[in-house]
């Protein structure tokens, strides 16, 4: 096993042993943010030489939710709770040798461009094996994409000290009711795999409910509504 490799199984091990893990699911109409990208993908990547992808969205409709519920923002230090007032986000990338957890420093402050340029720089850097130590280390939150891959559903583990990781999956048109009417819509799985002795179900479950109204309706980003 590489040094990598070891540090991964080191970790989930960790989590495994010292977390109440608990996952709970949600699922979201991708319509929404599919056609805001279509319209201004071109555009966007004409001004930042960077395509418009789907992490941006997430990340910024977690921030959202973790501003909202900020137990999943947190993490346990002995008998204490540490709340941290901003927002370190780990994005979990498979490098071929190993999962790596690169973090996106204070997040909330990013735009858009600067989100999808950061990942992308990760994404290279890490096939390259070119990620500093320190990129890696004290997140407060970790969204992995399994989708990229054709997961349709998975329970992620925690990265610790932090209290959740959101997992993203692929994206399939699936019959759906709307208005008592079956139609096809685009969906995918998200899944929220959370530290039960930090975190109740019901912020778990409101936290995923926010991440989907956020998807579903991206205005919502920009009115903070």
């Amino acid at each position: 096993m590489t040094m990598l490799r070891r540090t991964v199984a080191r970790r989930l091990v960790e989590a495994q042993q010292t977390m109440a893990m608990l996952t709970t699911f949600n699922e979201i109409d991708m319509s929404a943010a599919q056609t805001l990208r279509k319209e201004h993908a071109e555009a966007f990547e004409k001004r930042y030489q960077v395509k418009l992808g789907l992490m941006s969205f997430f990340v910024k409709a977690a921030i959202d939710a973790l501003k909202q519920f900020p137990q999943l923002n947190a993490e346990l230090r002995g008998n204490d709770i540490v709340y941290h007032n901003y927002f370190d986000i780990g994005v979990a990338i498979g490098s071929g040798r190993g999962l790596v957890v690169p973090v996106l420093r204070n997040a909330e402050r990013m735009s858009f461009a600067e989100i999808e340029k950061c990942i992308a720089d990760f994404a290279q850097r890490a096939k390259e094996s070119k990620l500093k130590a320190e990129e890696l280390e004290s997140g407060t939150f970790t969204i992995t994409n399994g989708g990229v891959f054709g997961s349709l559903l998975s329970t992620p583990v925690i990265n610790p000290p932090q209290s959740g990781i959101l997992g993203m999956h692929t994206i399939q048109d699936r019959p759906v009711a709307r208005d008592n009417q079956v139609i096809i819509r685009p969906m995918m799985y998200i899944a929220l795999t959370y530290d039960h002795r930090l975190v109740d179900g019901r912020e778990a479950v409101l936290f995923l409910r926010r991440v989907k109204e956020v998807i579903e309706a991206p205005a919502r980003m920009l009115v903070e509504i």
